[in-house]
């Protein structure tokens, strides 16, 4: 069957009436699909062509009949089987061949897969029109012939008939594309090869696949009807485009069947499952599981093949159900002045799924807390609201709350879903009245006193407050802090009296401010104290002399070129300090005619030599001070001047004198000190010199020459047996000073290697008690003995400890010498072994040299 197409690029599918024995190829082939018998009447179906894009349609009748040589005589002649012919060749002027053009292909062959034979199965005849006058050979290459999969189709080289040898699998190869070749008895290319094409016809041989067996969708409760859930998806190995591969899916089944047997439905092409029903509701259904069927044919229940899918709906929550508390009214009480108590637990309902947004609770208080004394907290486990309280209550302001509560949940309600009343609380909290502590006010408290008051002045009282007022409490003071112990207080009525005289000038007094800090405590169960500061300024009086500043000064001899400036030290502040009044006493006369001071301001002076020369030495000057007070105070304070030699310069050059003057008496006790410590320091370093040297005289060995080990061999066992020298002396060799000397062995016994006879080295012995510093000089002395000895053998030569004898029932090991019992063998086999043994093969393997 053909379709024109009318010169328009149409993408057209072919379609059969009766899919179920009849199909049509891509290509118009027309097919029977299965094997049944056909009457001899004529049988009509339709072939739909119908436009890919546009969805056009168009059809044409078909009518079959049987042959009637097939019907009549079936088994008189045999099938007649195509023949296929080489295109002829026309020759050229030229003598060579050139194929001839034709308008036309050689057809496709289509051949059903799943045949159950006979095979080998004929299929086509080739032939060369050239048979008639040469002996030919015929044969085919490609895939399925002579390459993988190899032998599926085989020729018969003299007839040309080509068979097919085993059942064909669209799924696995759905073309082969074959090239046939014609050639003479000598292989010489008689025909162009040609092409032969083999269409495997799909049979329904395969069952529908899901790519799941388990689907998994969810789907929000209260969907609307058309709401689209989840896509399941079933593949089939089959041809796509033949009704063998073309899938329905349909549900099987729903369960459960509530609140209604269908509230899915399945879109039987693309496999799209949607709701078609509502009231979908997860508090009361919260899954559905659907059996999903997929079947080939476009879902012919005769002829198609089918296979089976789950479809598990889970129905997911929405906020539809409110919190609900489980009472109208909760009830707490707290102490008061308590924060962070849990007063009330409230308790609430919600039907949607626990732990999520659309059950999770939020509490606020709308009413009856003005002061946020109040805060709700979510038990994240039980959903339940804490009421914390977060601010003091006093029992004497507040002993009652009423609070209006509300639940939310964390997400707002579904669309249409309101708030019920059983949404909205009241919380009744009651404040438990508690001891106290009492307080004082103010705190601190501040009074101003003069300085110098006497001992049992009352300077103030302190008295401290009980805020609870509802409670017969008495209050007792005691002292807590008086740093420097001026006070002390009525316990009774808090009266503060002196004990001291209060003194402004005192370390405890910091920028005159003294503190002081009491107890009050109530006899409440449990008893309760507060504490309070009394801070006292004290203010200054005139009752501190002033000091001449420095105490210690120097000057020359004569009068120039320099003189000494002094200030005073007053501890009181103004206007009992400065400005201050200098002068020199009127006794001793000496000092006002030695000395002259001159005011500079009111809070320096300078003092000057009034005569031409004073002899150098160290001289107390007294000096007169008054301060500016009311009533001024005076003091006679000394000043040591030290008077020197003095330079160009003016500086000091009597060295004794000034170290003299310029050190203390504690500083030159210690200097005296060190000096007689390194004394005897010294002295015992001497001592200790000398006795090493006593001790290094007379040292000796620290054990005997036997149980030396450094030069003996030590004898752990007798071994002995099998050898010759089992019968040397050992004692010889446990005592190497009783071994003969080596003038009396014989010569012919001496090694070549054993030392030469000298003089033996004289080495030190150690003492028998040395001192620890002394192993460094025993080792530096046995080292120079060492250097002496003509018998030692360089560091580098064989050291020879002892004579162990001649003889040996052992063999000789004098073939291991390679320089005396090699010369005969061949080493050039060394050079095969690689690198690493280049050096041996350089050694060994040169020859002679």
């Amino acid at each position: 069957m053909k379709f024109s197409n009318c010169n328009r690029k149409r993408k057209v599918q072919y379609e059969s009436s009766e899919p179920a024995d009849f199909k049509v190829d891509e290509d118009g082939t027309v097919y029977a699909v299965r094997s049944f018998p056909l009457s001899a009447e004529q049988a009509k179906f339709l072939i739909y062509a119908q436009d890919k894009e546009t969805q056009e349609k168009w059809q044409v009748a078909v009518n079959l009949s049987l042959e009637p040589s097939l019907t009549e005589e079936p088994m008189k002649e045999p099938h007649e089987i195509e023949e296929i012919v080489f295109p002829r060749q026309l020759a050229k002027h030229s003598g060579a061949l050139q194929r001839q053009k034709r308008d036309w292909v050689i057809p496709p062959i289509n051949l059903p897969e799943n045949s159950r034979g006979p095979f080998p199965q004929e299929l086509v005849r080739i032939r060369s029109d050239r048979d008639k006058n040469l002996s030919l050979r015929y044969s085919v290459t490609g895939p399925g012939a002579d390459q993988p999969p190899t032998g599926i189709f085989i020729i018969n080289p003299i007839s040309g008939q080509l068979s097919v040898t085993k059942p064909l699998d669209r799924e696995l190869i759905a073309r082969f594309h074959l090239r046939a070749h014609a050639v003479d008895i000598n292989g010489n290319q008689v025909e162009n090869p040609i092409d032969i094409v083999i269409n495997v016809i799909d049979m329904n041989d395969n069952r529908p696949e899901f790519l799941h067996q388990v689907w998994n969708g969810s789907v929000p409760e209260g969907s609307k009807p058309g709401t689209y859930v989840m896509t399941v998806t079933a593949i089939d190995a089959d041809d796509p485009n033949a009704l063998n591969g073309m899938l329905r899916y349909r549900i099987l089944s729903q369960a459960p069947s509530t609140p209604s047997p269908n509230m899915f439905t399945i879109n039987n092409e693309t496999g799209d499952i949607i709701t078609v029903a509502a009231g979908l509701d997860r508090e009361k259904v919260q899954q559905y599981t659907l059996i999903i069927q997929a079947t080939d044919m476009e879902g012919n229940p005769t002829y198609g093949l089918s296979n089976t899918a789950t479809a598990v709906i889970t129905v997911t929550d929405v906020n539809d159900n409110p919190p609900e508390f489980t009472a109208m009214t909760f009830y707490g009480e707290v102490p008061e002045n308590r924060v962070d108590v849990i007063v009330a637990n409230l308790t609430v309902t919600d039907k949607d799924q626990p732990h999520t947004p659309a059950w999770n609770a939020a509490y606020r208080i709308s009413g009856g807390d003005p002061t946020g004394r109040f805060a709700i907290l979510t038990d994240p486990n039980s959903n339940d609201g804490l009421v914390t309280v977060v601010k003091p209550i006093d029992f004497e302001t507040n002993r009652m709350f009423v609070l209006t509560v509300a639940a939310e949940n964390q997400v707002p309600l579904a669309k249409g879903i309101q708030h019920p009343p059983q949404s909205t609380a009241t919380v009744s909290v009651t404040v438990i009245d508690v001891n106290e502590n009492p307080y004082f006010a103010p705190n601190p408290k501040i009074i101003r006193q003069e300085e110098g008051l006497h001992a049992g002045t009352m300077l103030t009282t302190l008295t401290a407050q009980d805020p609870d007022r509802y409670m017969q409490q008495n209050i007792r003071y005691t002292k807590l802090s008086d740093p420097a112990n001026w006070l002390k207080i009525d316990p009774v009525n808090g009266q503060i009296t002196t004990i001291a005289v209060l003194d402004r000038e005192s370390p405890n007094v910091k920028n005159n401010i003294y503190n002081a800090t009491f107890l009050a405590s109530d006899n409440g169960i449990p008893p309760m104290s507060g504490t309070g500061t009394l801070q006292i300024y004290l203010l200054d009086i005139n009752d501190n002399a002033p000091q001449v500043l420095p105490q210690e000064a120097e000057t020359c001899e004569t009068p120039e070129p320099n003189s000494i400036n002094i200030t005073a030290l007053d501890y009181d502040i103004d206007p009992n300090a400065g400005p201050f009044a200098f002068d020199l006493p009127l006794s001793p006369v000496t000092i006002k005619r030695n000395w002259t001071i001159t005011r500079l301001n009111g809070d320096f002076a300078q003092l000057n030599l009034k005569i031409k020369f004073l002899e150098a030495g160290i001289y107390e000057v007294p000096i007169v001070i008054t301060d500016s007070g009311n009533p001024p105070k005076s003091n006679i304070s000394i000043l040591r001047v030290k008077v020197c030699q003095c330079d160009s310069n003016g500086d000091c050059t009597d060295v004794d004198r000034i170290v003299g003057a310029g050190l203390g008496t504690g500083a030159i006790i210690a200097i005296l000190l060190c000096i007689i410590i390194l004394l005897i320091l010294v002295l015992m370093f001497v001592v200790w010199m000398k006795r090493r040297d006593k001790e290094r005289q007379a040292k000796q060995l620290l054990i005997d020459p036997e149980d030396d080990v450094r030069d003996n061999i030590l004898k752990y066992d007798e071994e002995g047996g099998g050898e010759e020298d089992q019968d040397y002396d050992l004692s010889q060799l446990q005592q190497p000073d009783t071994v003969e000397p080596d003038a009396i062995k014989p010569v012919g016994i001496r090694r070549l290697d054993e030392r030469p006879i000298h003089a033996e080295p004289q080495y030190p012995v150690r003492s028998a008690a040395p001192h620890p510093g002394d192993i460094g000089d025993f080792i530096n002395e046995g080292l120079k003995a060492a250097d002496n000895d003509p018998t030692a053998p360089p560091y580098d030569s064989l050291l020879v400890f002892d004579y162990e004898g001649s003889g040996s029932t052992a063999g000789s090991l004098s073939s291991l010498n390679s320089s005396s019992s090699g010369g005969d063998q061949d080493y050039d086999y060394l050079n095969d072994w690689g690198p690493r043994f280049k050096k041996l093969a350089d050694m060994y393997g040169g020859g002679d040299d």
